[in-house]
């Protein structure tokens, strides 16, 4: 009797040992897995900033799908262009004299391929749609559209990602935590966003610590 009780004890020390050890350890992995999930979901829309940014310069409008994206890169040509300032004398009718006239010549020094300016042998931007983490067979969400600002029309885009979709197989309590992040360290909100349709932004919701080089 008293030695199943002891054998009993133990078992009970070793299931609260290991629920100690859960606890503690269970908010370490998760973080680990989210920020390395989080670096490479930011990588990858700084990929699609870079061709959206450039998509507008050449067209004047962002990009609302990922297939005229990626076309833009492969077959889109930059103008290369050289402004200076000149100017040259007029005679000016008013006054009866010669004025000296300011203007910006603008000259065409020649021509180059978007992927060759901004991806060169780098071929990810063909992926560019699909969230790159190993189990997930997802697309991002992307829109775009003209806003009024001020009666001025400005072009403005979006992409985003749940944070549900990025961290799928994660604890369910520790997911709903994130999901309700309010702080200057973190994601906030319940999604990874570029972008804004409300207003003219190029910029993630993340913080600082994923523009840097990672470890």
């Amino acid at each position: 009797m008293k030695t199943g009780i002891q054998a009993f004890l133990w078992l009970l020390c070793i299931f609260f040992s290991y629920k100690i050890y859960d606890s503690i350890n269970k908010p370490i992995n998760f973080n680990e897995v989210k920020y390395n999930r989080y670096y490479d979901v930011i990588d990858r829309l700084k990929e699609i900033r870079t061709a959206q940014i450039a998509y507008k310069d050449v067209n004047g409008v962002y990009s609302n799908n990922f297939d005229s994206l990626v076309n833009f890169i492969d077959n889109g040509i930059f103008t290369l262009l050289e402004k200076r300032d000149s100017s040259y004398l007029e005679y000016d009718r008013v006054y009866r004299i010669d004025m000296l006239k300011e203007i910006v010549v603008i000259d065409t020094l020649g021509f180059v391929s978007v992927k060759d300016s901004l991806f060169k042998d780098n071929t990810s931007y063909k992926e560019m749609n699909k969230i790159p983490i190993k189990g997930i067979d997802t697309i991002f969400e992307i829109d775009a559209r003209i806003i009024m600002i001020n009666d001025y029309k400005a072009p403005v885009f979006e992409v985003k990602v749940s944070k549900n979709i990025v961290l799928f197989d994660q604890d369910e309590d520790l997911l709903k935590l994130e999901n309700e992040t309010i702080s200057i360290e973190g994601v906030n909100g319940p999604e990874i966003v570029l972008g804004s349709l409300n207003e003219v932004s190029t910029n993630g919701n993340w913080p600082k610590i994923f523009d840097a080089k990672r470890e």
